[in-house]
């Protein structure tokens, strides 16, 4: 995108935005938070069925809610499930370079011009707030971000109103909030520089100074060291604005109970994305020991104190009995992703996939099957389970059709209108097929009960443990040939049943591919 069209774009947008909220029509549906965990997997929580990690405050929610058994993640990493959601359309259909696992200087993924789940909320009179982590871009990609200046366009180009957050994954630079459009606390004689193709300045790295680390990492995460975990990448300067690990979660919470403070008096949209329980792990003292799996189980308790402030918040604001919440995680679980942590070695015979094949970045069931749990007293079903199949695609759509309205055009076609679902409605399941997307850009497709992936013998669907990478029992199975299971007698994926069936694998590759030739 030029220079020009990228501000052509973004005064577009803004003048659509100004309109709606000079003009907003009144909502007519709640208020709608929504509570995305990283990298927390399918049996991680109590109600799941885990007995290593206590969650009550997340038990509480899906006793008082609707908890999905079939709930999927568009992809098995963060940053496609995540545009997915904003937009209602597979990652994959866009250049795998523009929502890829993004680095923290990487372009804005979004094209300005399109709708998104905030901007569509906000146009119906929503405040739109986005707290924790992004990892969506930032900037136009003609200019290099500057961290030291306005950082646009991000978060509040694309329909949040406010945004404070984390710019990537707490693993990479630059490891500062970002408030609106400026880097939180960061002092002007002590200006940001980030790189992650060179190394700058003179602060000391991983790889070369181990003695100075909470923990050790690979190479990949032992570039430049902040709060003694070392990071990928490089960055110098912004000492200030630097977090600290161990306070994340309670800044987060902080920032949510803020935002909804601010907002109780009108219909308002939360975005919370939390660092929890992805690598770096490095939960407060206070949750250190608090589960028998780890430090990895604790950062799940971590976790689950966080849902429990904002489920508070909520209480003190008045309104928790006219707002959904949901809550899910952006992919599956993964023990070892960088850092030796001894989350493998700790985890014991907790299951963090529940029993599912596969982990984050595989196209497996335990990469892409996770919680999702809904809540809104009076409307969504109380202590109620659903094998009903439903996507974070879905999220826009259903969005749409809670408040009534149509859904704008140029929004993603992929999801699907599951309202009926959430509020517990229908007995049926309108989903019945969905694509899951793997790192390398492979796919598979689950159509009923079937679930079927094209050969790939890329190594890149392999990388990630669910244990130490020492451990060669839990390496990947890549194959030249396709695979075929029949979820509802094998949910774990063990018995390959493409041999048997010729005439549905080539059935569902033809579905596969007419899926992939769809206009978004």
């Amino acid at each position: 995108m030029t220079i020009t069209r990228f501000l052509a774009s973004a005064s577009l947008l803004l003048g659509f935005t100004l309109a709606a909220d000079a003009a907003a029509p009144a909502p007519r549906g709640p208020n709608i938070v929504i509570i995305i965990a990283d990298d927390l997997g399918y049996g991680d929580l109590g109600c799941y069925g885990a007995k290593a990690i206590p969650t009550p405050h997340l038990d509480r929610l899906a006793a008082q809610g609707l908890r999905f058994t079939h709930a999927y993640a568009p992809s098995a990493t963060c940053t496609p499930s995540r545009y997915a959601l904003f937009t209602g359309e597979y990652a994959w259909r866009q250049p795998p370079k523009k929502v890829s696992i993004l680095d923290g200087d990487a372009p804005l993924a979004f094209d300005l011009t399109r709708p998104t789940l905030a901007s569509f909320l906000r146009t119906h009179g929503y405040a739109t707030g986005l707290v924790g982590k992004w990892h969506l871009g930032l900037g136009d990609g003609v200019t290099p971000v500057d961290f030291n200046r306005k950082i646009a366009p991000g978060p509040l180009e694309i329909g949040f109103t406010s945004a404070f957050f984390i710019p990537a994954t707490v693993d990479r630079v630059p490891c500062v909030y970002i408030d609106g459009h400026r880097v939180a606390g960061l002092a002007s004689d002590d200006p940001i520089a980030v790189s992650y193709v060179k190394r700058i300045g003179s602060e000391p790295v991983g790889h070369e100074h181990p003695e100075l680390l909470k923990y050790a990492a690979d190479r990949q995460h032992a570039d430049t060291i902040i709060n003694g975990i070392s990071r990928i990448g490089h960055m110098s300067g912004g000492t200030a604005a630097r977090w600290v690990d161990e306070d994340i979660a309670a800044t987060l919470a902080r920032h949510a109970d803020t935002f909804i403070q601010a907002n109780k008096s009108r219909p308002f949209f939360l975005h919370l994305g939390t660092h929890d329980p992805h690598v770096p792990r490095m939960p407060a003292p206070r949750f250190r020991g608090k589960s028998q799996a780890g430090i990895r189980g604790d950062a799940v308790v971590q976790l689950d104190w966080t849902v429990g402030e904002v489920l508070a918040s909520l209480d003190r604001a008045g309104v928790a009995n006219n707002t959904l919440v949901l809550f899910t995680s952006d992919n599956g679980p993964v023990l070892f992703d960088g850092y030796f942590d001894g989350a493998a070695e700790a985890n014991g015979a907790h299951q963090p996939a529940g029993g599912l094949r596969g982990w984050k970045y595989l196209r497996y069931e335990g990469g892409t099957r996770v919680p999702l749990i809904a809540r809104w007293p009076g409307h969504v079903p109380v202590g109620a389970t659903t094998p009903a199949m439903f996507s974070l695609l879905d999220f826009f759509a259903s969005t749409a059709g809670l408040l009534g309205a149509k859904l704008p055009s140029g929004a993603g076609t992929d999801g699907l209108d599951l309202s009926a679902v959430l509020l517990g409605k229908t007995p049926d399941t309108p989903r019945t097929e969905l694509v899951q997307h793997g790192i390398g850009n492979v796919l598979a497709l689950r159509s009923g009960d079937w679930k079927y992936l094209p050969p790939s013998t890329d190594a890149a669907t392999g990388i990630g443990r669910g244990a130490d990478p020492r451990d060669t029992r839990f390496s990947a199975a890549l194959s030249a040939k396709p695979q075929l299971y029949d979820l509802a007698t094998d949910p774990g994926e063990t018995k390959d049943l493409a041999t048997a069936e010729p005439a549905r694998v080539t059935a569902l590759a033809a579905r596969l591919a007419a899926i992939r030739a769809t206009a978004p």
